[in-house]
């Protein structure tokens, strides 16, 4: 029996805000990988050690969670006004199959100290010392991402005293801004049901107030309460729960088909990354998974949101502009769970601890505008070189 050789794929592992994933510019790939198909998927999903029926990854350099089985493919952008094209890989741990229907926000973040340093952007644009500012197509949802890199002796600055709640050592600050990030896609309007808040219908699990929006990606809020939680939950108080889990899988494939995003319930189990699904809750004290005491004042909302099937440790960077949106947009389940104010941000506590967001919606035309979200996150390099992968050319 012939087997295929194993083959070195030039690659960068990647921390960018609370998510991890491998980076490759789309030149370094395989020819057969440098176009969309079965070719690319099967080699990102062996590189991540997917479908892995153990749940491990131990075969590869995925983590086992919705934060860690992430891939990214970038490549100097041939549109107008932009620096650099970002696709995004979401790979299914236990399944054959890579999702390509949303961003990952977190590694948005990572995505503009990658181009710099990699040369992928025009190196007029990259100053000695100050700020670089990179301005990426993200290629998976049509939209564009203003990403502000630090730099220092014409390097990447990576080290700095920015802490965010979910990784544990601080690092430098990366300012990233998403520009009208309303989907225009599949899913069609900020509001694809042209109501703020819908009556959700979901057989033999009940009827939900929800609030389903397109924004960074799309989002069904839900009240806590009406789950039967109080917004303060960790992870173990949802993932070592299947019949929960089993709930809100149900739940989000009938949000997903009143979204217009799929058009039959079956297809909601080969669309796992989109979309996501969240509850909400007025502010509470409680302890973060890292110990830390979050007290009632320091958040205006709690926000709990689940990601390829089990609850976030901390929060997708997608979805938290989302939440950023619908708190800005006043009778939102999430402006209402955060006093019912008008408000250009909002602070919001997550598995994790808090986390701030920014977002100016307007009411135009009969519509609901937004013209950008704007957060802060953190990025470094954690190894860079060769990924081996068992591969057929």
């Amino acid at each position: 029996m012939v087997f295929a050789p194993q083959i070195k794929v030039p690659a960068t592992y990647m921390r960018g805000g609370t998510s991890k994933g491998v980076f490759f510019a789309l030149t370094d790939l395989p020819a057969a990988c440098q176009v969309p198909g079965p070719a690319r998927d099967a080699l990102l999903m062996r590189v991540i050690g997917s479908p892995d029926p153990y749940g491990k990854q131990i075969d590869g350099m995925g983590g086992a969670t919705s934060s860690t089985s992430k891939t990214v493919i970038l490549a100097k952008s041939a549109k107008p006004d932009h620096d650099v094209d970002y696709l995004f890989g979401q790979v299914s741990i236990d399944k054959a199959f890579v999702d390509w229907s949303g961003n990952c926000g977190n590694l948005s973040a990572a995505v503009g100290p990658f181009a710099v340093s990699h040369g992928l952007i025009d190196p007029a644009r990259v100053p000695e010392n100050g700020v670089a500012v990179v301005r990426i197509w993200q290629a998976n949802i049509g939209k564009t991402i203003i990403a502000h890199v630090p730099m220092t002796n014409g390097q990447v600055q990576e080290t700095g005293d920015f802490e965010l709640d979910g990784v544990t050592f601080p690092a430098a600050e990366v300012v990233v801004e998403f520009m009208d990030p309303a989907e225009e896609g599949d899913g069609g309007a900020l509001f694809p049901t042209g109501n703020l808040i819908d009556d959700l219908e979901v057989p033999g699990v009940g009827t939900f107030k929800a609030t389903m929006i397109n924004s960074g990606i799309p989002t069904i809020f839900l009240n806590a309460e009406a789950l039967g939680y109080t917004g303060t939950e960790l992870q173990d108080d949802i993932n070592s729960d299947a019949v929960a889990l089993k709930k809100f899988e149900t739940i989000r494939a009938y949000g997903a088909l009143r979204m217009g995003l799929i058009k039959s319930l079956e297809e909601a189990a080969s669309r796992q990354h989109t979309p996501k699904i969240a509850f909400v809750a007025p502010p509470k004290g409680y302890k973060a998974s890292s110990g830390k005491e979050i007290k009632p004042s320091d958040i205006d909302v709690l926000v709990r949101a689940l990601s390829m099937g089990k609850l976030h440790h901390a929060m997708m960077g997608t979805a938290s502009v989302a939440i950023a949106t619908a708190a800005a947009i006043t009778g939102t389940l999430v402006n209402l769970a955060a006093g019912g104010v008008e408000r250009e941000a909002v602070v919001f506590g997550h598995p994790s601890g808090t986390l701030r967001v920014g977002s100016k919606a307007t009411f135009e035309n009969g519509v609901w505008v937004v013209s950008k979200a704007i957060m802060s996150r953190s990025a470094r390099v954690l190894m860079s070189g060769f990924v081996h992968v068992p591969f057929e050319r």
